[in-house]
């Protein structure tokens, strides 16, 4: 048990020392773990012994990974990017793993198996890398920046297929014994995702609904949905990765999607940080003296091919050929992924230790080099290329995509569904988050897109999109959890402008008090158009009843800031309402048309009360 306390302390120590230093040096915080796993690992410190053990266990942070990418792809998003995803992203992949196959059968002399893997492996790149010097350079909504997510986003579905045929590229035995045991094989996994999918499709929504009323039990439901998904399609004989990453498209569309994710991430996190950590420590950093031109040699290989490749795909894709040198400079590099079918290869016995470590140190380096060779191109050659081009835009993109909403509503009662469906109305993606499950399902039978959570937490509202939306609706009517929503919106995401419901006068201070930016009392809007009604009943003209309720609004205002101002002092409060009842009568009667229209309203009612009386 010491020990084990032991190596938590090391990996946690590492990490926080480490990973931000990188991280704020640009790198990203993939190569901050690979670092970290390096520095703490066999090669260097030695602090942790036996790595592979280490990698074995947090191989399960893969798992997590893929279920995290299955649970964003939406078939809606598909459907808005597929030109772009599975045009240029197999464009991308096609193009560079032909010459890549060349390559590694030339100068690595791999089987013809793996040099399929290797040569895939090496053609993916680091999707948060990229994205991270992306969004450093405010370029995500750029056409580079685009075209650059919509690849990366294929080739991480691209490597599921992959991750499934490994075990059968590698079983020379079940090859070798001819096309039935082969064809067994392959309806047993199909039979296993047939049945993962089914029951998916039934019987996920009913467990969710079911284990909504609490928090730790829901966070254990979907635990248990990514660990049973992936053991199922271990039995069968395919990728614990492949039967995550179905579970998670099968509850993408579900409205339990942003909770679930925001219970996932915390472990996906840690685990996926452990596995780049493993990685780094079975990098052969001595390699890198014992043969410096062969390892130094296959890293500018390596980003020159993708270089070229990247350049040849983007022409071909109609791209400028500033966009198309952006992307060039910009996606060189192995990625994440690589480790991930090296891992699996390895563990199947198709790549041999020596390679998959040569590979490993390889794809570290390229990662290393890209922001260096991204920033230099940025310095250098980028001003060289016409600006009006690398801003080109592909109208493709410009259809709004609700994965990125502009609005959050929380809280989807009378009042939210009013807003959502003027906002729908006029085609303004938005996202709404509800922690009453029984009206999320409801809602969702009339086409509404309504998600389950509480928003008090920031990694839902994160999962929900916080962090690129432009405003907050909050309808929620419990004032205590609407004060929480408040709080945490404004200390993880600054940025988002709240529009508030006040259930009362009460919170209505409250929200005037926390800065909100624009609140709405549920119950004013219909009190003041009831009270110009009566009095427009009462016989006062239209305009008049409405000029005195325009009258009455700025008057309540004041009040209610004066009222807050007392609010500690049961004493002082009731003497200032008093004195606004005195004050707002003063006012009345120091408006000449009002008092005008009450004249001759009192006249027209006696006349007509004496007519009543003399017949």
């Amino acid at each position: 048990m010491t020990s084990l306390l032991f190596l938590a302390l090391i990996f946690l120590l590492a990490a926080v020392l480490i990973v931000p230093i990188l991280k704020r040096l640009g790198l990203g915080e993939v190569l901050g773990y690979l670092v970290a796993g390096l520095v703490i690992g066999p090669s260097a410190l030695g602090l942790v012994r036996d790595a592979e053990a280490v990698l074995h266990f947090a191989e399960i942070g893969i798992v997590f990974l893929l279920f995290i990418i299955g649970l964003e792809l939406k078939p809606s998003r598909l459907r808005l990017m597929r030109k772009a995803v599975f045009g240029f992203g197999s464009l991308q992949m096609l193009v560079t793993w032909l010459l890549l196959v060349l390559g590694c059968r030339w100068w690595l002399g791999l089987s013809i198996p793996a040099t399929i893997v290797v040569s895939f492996c090496l053609a993916l790149c680091s999707t948060p890398l990229v994205l991270h010097i992306l969004g450093e350079r405010r370029e995500l909504n750029t056409r580079h920046g685009r075209l650059a997510f919509a690849m990366l986003l294929f080739q991480d579905i691209a490597t599921i297929p992959l991750l499934a045929a490994i075990p059968f590229l590698a079983d020379d035995a079940l090859l070798a014994a001819g096309w039935e045991p082969l064809l067994d094989r392959i309806l047993i996994a199909t039979c296993a995702l047939i049945g993962l999918i089914a029951g998916a499709r039934y019987l996920l929504r009913p467990l969710f609904r079911l284990a909504a009323g609490s928090r730790e039990v829901f966070a254990g439901a979907s635990l248990l949905v990514v660990i049973g998904a992936a053991l199922l399609m271990h039995l069968a004989g395919l990728s614990m990765a492949l039967g995550a990453f179905v579970a998670g498209i099968m509850l993408s569309d579900t409205e339990y999607r942003h909770t679930i994710e925001a219970d996932i991430e915390p472990f996906r996190g840690l685990l996926l940080g452990l596995f780049f950590m493993a990685i780094g420590m079975t990098a052969k950093v001595e390699l890198l003296f014992q043969s410096p031109a062969l390892v130094l040699g296959l890293t500018a290989a390596l980003l020159i091919t993708k270089m070229v490749c990247m350049l040849i795909a983007g022409r071909l894709f109609r791209a400028s050929w500033a966009d198309s040198f952006n992307l060039a400079m910009l996606l060189p590099q192995g990625g994440e992924f690589g480790f991930v079918v090296l891992t699996a290869a390895g563990a199947s016995a198709l790549i041999d230790q020596a390679t998959i470590e040569l590979l490993v140190l390889v794809i570290s380096l390229s990662m290393a080099a890209t922001p260096v060779v991204f920033l230099t191109y940025v310095r250098w050659l980028q001003p060289l290329l016409s600006p009006a081009n690398s801003a080109s835009s592909d109208r493709e993109f410009d259809t709004p995509d609700n994965s990125s909403p502009r609005v959050i509503i929380v809280g989807f009662g009378r009042f939210g569904q009013i807003v959502g469906r003027v906002l729908q109305g006029l085609k303004i993606p938005y996202t709404v988050l509800d922690n009453d499950a029984d009206r999320v399902v409801v809602v969702r039978r009339y086409g509404n897109d309504v998600y389950y959570g509480d928003a008090t937490r920031p990694e839902l509202l994160e999962a929900a999109g916080a962090g690129h939306a432009q405003l907050l609706v909050l309808a929620v009517s419990d004032i205590e959890s609407s004060m929480r929503i408040i709080e945490q919106a404004q200390k993880h995401f600054p940025h988002l402008r709240i529009f508030a419901r006040a259930r009362n006068r009460h919170q209505a201070q409250l929200l005037k008090n926390a800065g909100i930016h624009y609140f709405q009392r549920e119950l004013l809007p219909a009190s003041l158009e009831t009270s110009r009604e009566v009095l427009v009943e009462l016989g006062i003209t239209r305009d008049k009843a409405q000029h005195a309720v325009d009258i009455f609004r700025p008057h309540d205002e004041q009040l209610m800031s004066r009222q807050l101002e007392a609010s500690n002092n049961q004493k002082q409060l009731i003497q200032t309402v008093q004195e606004a009842y005195a004050e707002l009568e003063r006012v009345y009667a120091a408006d000449e048309d009002i008092v005008a229209e009450l004249e001759r309203v009192m006249r027209s009612g006696h006349h007509q009360v004496s007519d009543s009386l003399q017949e």
